[in-house]
């Protein structure tokens, strides 16, 4: 017979697994996106997820693809291959909601790499509010809204 001291163990390392590939997770949508790999967001969104940004939101996986291929595309002004940003996550929070759902909220401090050396490095400041799922063993964001914090409407970015 195991001792319930040992169960409760196993359930917290569990649970300390779930958080890091959650938290693996969010690291490699940044990865994705910085890397103009639109193609392979499968790898981090489920087929029916859904991403609420400043300029309005999409459902689904194959909407996601289309529109982050969109805005490289519209983005890529050096024509580089990749955004003039650099998206780069913090002080990720992550609360498990059942053995295959979760939730959690991360910063975003998203890097301009394209303007001059003397103006500040910041396209905006943000806060991603994520719900993830397991889907077949892996997790997946199912929904993620940017909430930016800096600048807000009207607010100068230089």
């Amino acid at each position: 017979m195991t001792p319930i001291a040992d169960l409760n163990r196993e359930a917290r390392i569990s649970d300390m697994l779930d958080r890091e590939e959650i938290r693996a997770l969010r690291l490699h949508y940044s990865a994705l996106l910085d890397g103009n790999e639109a193609a392979r967001m499968g790898e981090v969104f489920s087929r029916d997820a859904e991403v609420v940004v400043t300029v309005g939101a999409v459902q689904g996986l194959e909407e996601i693809k289309a529109s982050l291929t969109g805005a490289y595309q519209m983005f890529d002004s050096r024509k580089a291959g990749h955004f003039p940003f650099v998206h780069a996550v913090a002080n990720h929070e992550i609360t498990l909601t059942g053995p295959d759902t979760a939730e959690g909220t991360c910063y975003l401090l998203d890097f301009v790499t394209d303007r001059p050396g003397p103006r500040h490095p910041f396209l905006l400041v943000g806060r991603y509010l994520d719900r993830y799922v397991r889907v077949d063993g892996a997790w997946r964001i199912q929904r993620s809204e940017l909430d930016v914090l800096w600048p807000r409407e009207g607010g100068e970015t230089d």
